[in-house]
């Protein structure tokens, strides 16, 4: 036993764990905004295995499966981005953006009351969530209230 601890102990000297080189979000970030999605979302899970708790990760997987029209996945990354992080104004606001895509009013009106609650930075996208909130309403009604004779 002291001798498997004087080896671990050399081991942590001779290949010390670098927090910075397993760190691969600025490389995936870079990538991504240069639309290059594939190699950008192998980083950002590469990232993740070192990062478990990095909730940008997360949401740029979100982003890159939305581009790729994979809902599922978007969904369950915008889900652990919020989970990691509850008040992420950004993926808060796609999660709103994927319920009202799927015409889940109810859900998306909840998720805004939520989001008021912690903008900061995006306060002014409330102003867009609004409006596509009352053109349902108006479209709900809208058969309803015409006068029938």
């Amino acid at each position: 036993m002291k001798y498997f601890l004087i080896i671990l102990f050399a081991l942590t000297f001779i290949y010390p764990v670098n927090s910075e080189e397993k760190n691969f979000f600025k490389e995936a970030k870079k990538l991504f905004d240069e639309e290059k999605y594939e190699d950008s979302k192998f980083l950002f899970q590469r990232n993740i295995v070192y990062n478990p708790k990095d909730s940008e990760s997360y949401l740029f997987l979100a982003k890159i499966f939305k581009v790729e029209e994979d809902k599922k996945e978007e969904e369950k990354n915008i889900k652990t981005s919020l989970l990691l992080d509850p008040k992420n104004e950004e993926a808060m606001y796609f999660l709103i953006d994927l319920e009202l895509e799927r015409s889940n009013f109810s859900r998306a009106k909840k998720l805004k009351e939520d989001f008021v609650l912690i903008c900061d930075k995006m306060c002014e996208k409330l102003k867009s969530i609004e409006n596509r909130l009352k053109a349902f309403e108006k479209t709900k009604s809208w058969p309803f209230s015409i006068e029938q004779n």
